[in-house]
């Protein structure tokens, strides 16, 4: 598990210029390198393509991506980067199509990856942690965390990956506690790297 690709997913809005999603993009490139790992990194701001990411998918043994929560999903831009780079990879690179056959054209549906690497989510939402997990929040109503992105688990999952333990920074604009986040976050890389 020495080969670490890194996505920074933010897409920068007037009232959200993503520092906090690039200082924990940083973090994550500072530590992990200090620890050994090789760092291969996409940023949402720059140009990309698609072949070199799909290469970058098929090297990676881990895909560590960084996203705001952006309407119950991830930024504009990183689902395009998706719809492009995914789309491309599931004719042949990174999945054999759906996983189904002519033989059992109703089974396996989701299940032709050809990767095995495992992928990190590491999420930062306007939402209090308190909203989640909890049947008397009447929004998420029990909602956990990895329901919520459960789209995102399913993608890394139609290619082959395993899930590593999200983690998310809470109420990042109405009640910050960012220092607190960072250091969340270093005992989370530590606890998985």
């Amino acid at each position: 598990m020495k080969n670490i690709f890194i996505i920074n997913g933010h897409q920068k809005y007037p009232f959200s210029e993503g520092k906090l999603n690039a200082s924990l993009t940083e973090k994550a490139e500072s530590y992990l390198k200090s620890n050994g790992y090789i760092i291969k990194k996409t940023d949402m701001d720059d140009d990309y393509d698609v072949t070199e990411e799909i290469e970058k998918f098929k090297w990676a043994d881990v895909v560590f991506f960084q996203t705001p929560l952006n309407w119950m999903g991830v930024s504009w831009s990183f689902k395009k980067y998706i719809d492009e780079v995914f789309s491309m990879g599931m004719m042949g690179e990174m999945s054999d199509g759906d996983g189904r056959s002519k033989e059992a054209p109703k089974k396996n549906y989701g299940l032709g990856g050809k990767l095995n690497g495992k992928y990190m989510m590491s999420v930062t939402a306007n939402a209090p942690k308190e909203a989640f997990n909890n049947p008397e929040e009447p929004f998420f109503n029990g909602m956990s965390e990895d329901d919520l992105l459960k789209p995102m688990h399913l993608n890394f999952k139609w290619f082959g990956f395993e899930p590593l333990p999200t983690f998310m920074a809470y109420d990042v604009m109405k009640n910050p506690e960012i220092e607190n986040d960072f250091i969340r976050f270093e005992n989370h890389l530590k606890a998985n790297f």
